[in-house]
């Protein structure tokens, strides 16, 4: 476990790292399979923090899912080489529980899935510029900053950006509403296609994530890796007199979720 920080014009920014490798060896971040899992970018999306924090738990062995065949886990596992961020925007977070219960927003009020490099500044027809503020220009974020450097240092081939609010599995592209061409995306789509049917039956939106979603998946344009965003939800509505949000409100939806996850 490692913490990553970053300060730009007086405002900073922290973020635990959590990298899972069974029998760790410095040669296994390139021999092994590279996963990145991010949660928390929006600061009202509090279940995907829990999520992560249930999926370490479960890497640990502090707890199992039921009906798991632990030891063909575990051949999987040591395959692999998985770095967490539970909680990306720590700042945001915090608003939050202070009572701002719509902030989606880091500390200064920028908007960290606006904040990347790929058509940066663009407005859409539902462009708001109270949720979406972009930023001075891209990267300006220190949050922004430290994903860029942990994802080009890791290089992961597959990153999870998960979210909240809607039952979806998306891939690249965020900024139009069309998919790459190529062996590549079709193999993305394939993998989506899989995981919806076989392990969320098939509940979930696949495809690209249009213009209304966010702009981290563009990032592969930079990254040349495999990126995926996973955007899930089964949630009760929080009624507030600026919008309406959402995030599970009873125990039994939240461990029904967390589990499926």
């Amino acid at each position: 476990m490692e913490k990553i920080s970053s300060k730009n014009r007086g405002y900073g920014a922290e973020m635990t790292v959590v990298t899972y490798c069974q029998n760790r060896k410095e040669s296994d971040d390139r021999s092994k399979f590279r996963i990145l899992l991010s949660f928390g970018q929006h600061g009202r999306e509090l279940i995907t923090t829990e999520l992560a924090l249930r999926l370490l738990s479960i890497l640990s062995e502090e707890e199992f899912l039921p009906n798991m065949d632990r030891a063909a886990l575990n051949k999987t596992l040591n395959k692999l080489v998985i770095k967490v961020v539970p909680m990306e925007n720590w700042n945001g977070r915090k608003l939050v529980e202070a009572g701002e219960l719509c902030e989606r927003r880091n500390g200064r009020g920028v908007d960290l899935n606006r904040n990347w490099s790929v058509d940066w500044g663009k407005k859409e027809k539902d462009y708001d510029p109270y949720e979406e503020n972009p930023g001075t220009a891209p990267f300006s974020e220190p949050e922004t900053q430290i994903m860029r450097k942990l994802s080009v240092s890791f290089e992961p081939h597959v990153w999870v950006n998960v979210h909240s609010g809607m039952e979806a599995l998306f891939m690249p592209y965020d900024h139009k509403n069309i998919t790459p061409v190529g062996l590549p995306s079709k193999m993305m789509t394939s993998m989506l296609e899989v995981m919806n049917h076989f392990h969320l039956k098939d509940h979930c939106i696949i495809g690209s994530g249009g213009g209304s979603v966010g702009l981290v998946l563009n990032h592969i344009k930079i990254l040349s890796t495999l990126i995926l965003l996973f955007i899930w939800g089964e949630f009760s509505f929080v009624e507030t007199k600026k919008k309406r949000i959402s995030n599970l409100t009873f125990l039994n939806s939240f461990c029904s979720v967390s589990t499926d996850y």
